[in-house]
């Protein structure tokens, strides 16, 4: 299903900005991505935390005029638009939703459609390249996100279907579970520390960065702490789509080890990314939902764990 090129609108995210001039030096201390290594050529994904180090929403974040934009699921939206404005009130910075000026589209291979566009992507993921008002960026091989105004949306949709099948998000998550880039979802608020996504892999946590809201929590985890919960592939032979947050358990715990981050169908059954005890993901044995529940099978994710690269960012 996610081995072919298509597009497909990205329906289930929302756009916050933030605008100023103030706009980099306030997110500065609020999100775990460095705003430094931001450009008009690449972008990053990121997170913001509580306090406690645990995500109370993760994006993907990018500059664009004035300010930046960060896409996160629509439902984590409003609140975390309402929770930085009380952090806000000091800086020359104006925090909106603007969901409703942008259109994005999710597209799998392809790369010939983008150039048609206009749009020469360099093949590094969280790359980035401009062209009439688009905006496209490398989320991860073979995939890329197109943003552009809401004006532009009917006519940039008639090029992308002359050019490539239309899809649907189903499609487009799958292939986000196949690159294992997890994603805080309302049904997971403030459960996970970055590191249990495995953020810090993937991009989206800096430890060169001054402070941040959490970042002694996140730091310390990658530093001294041992991580026994991350993030971790799976598949389901059949049944209903599992939603994040769901639990997951090991008969031989005897109790929950894990919680669904997020899940997509594919022909012949789902794939998840899952947030599991190390130990308990070692012993193989995992069920859905119950300790009766339907069996859990491990998959490989694309990328390794490699503390010593990680904390160069």
């Amino acid at each position: 299903m996610a081995d072919s090129a298509f597009f497909c609108t990205l329906s289930h995210e929302g756009v916050l900005a933030v605008r100023g001039a103030d706009a980099g030096k306030f997110l500065q201390g609020q999100l775990t991505c460095n705003l430094d290594y931001l450009g008009d050529t690449r972008a990053s994904l990121g997170a913001r935390c509580t306090q406690k180090g645990r995500m109370q929403s993760s994006f993907r974040i990018l500059l664009e005029g004035d300010g930046v934009l960060m896409a996160m699921a629509t439902e984590l939206l409003e609140p975390q638009l309402a929770d930085l404005k009380k952090y806000a009130v000091f800086s020359k910075s104006k925090l909106t939703d603007e969901s409703a000026a942008w259109v994005r589209f999710g597209i799998e291979q392809g790369d010939a459609a983008l150039r048609g566009l206009g749009l020469e992507l360099p093949a590094e993921t969280d790359s980035v390249v401009r062209n009439g008002g688009l905006v496209a960026i490398r989320v991860s091989p073979d995939r890329v996100e197109l943003w552009a105004p809401a004006d532009q949306a009917d006519v940039l949709k008639g090029k992308l279907s002359a050019l490539l099948a239309e899809g649907d998000l189903n499609q487009w998550l799958l292939g986000q579970v196949r690159a294992g880039i997890g994603q805080v979802m309302p049904g997971t608020r403030e459960l996970f520390i970055p590191q249990m996504l495995n953020l810090q892999a993937v991009g989206g946590v800096s430890f060169k960065k001054g402070c941040y809201t959490g970042q002694e929590i996140v730091a310390r985890m990658q530093y001294l702490g041992k991580l026994k919960r991350r993030l971790y592939r799976l598949s389901l032979d059949a049944g209903e789509l599992p939603q994040p947050g769901t639990p997951l358990f090991s008969p031989t715990h005897g109790s929950a080890i894990g919680e669904v981050v997020l899940a997509a169908r594919t022909a012949q059954n789902i794939e998840l990314l899952a947030v599991l005890q190390a130990e308990a993901a070692e012993g193989g044995d995992i069920h859905l939902g119950a300790l009766e529940g339907p069996a859990l099978h491990l998959l490989d994710l694309p990328y390794q764990l490699d503390r010593d690269r990680e904390i160069q960012r």
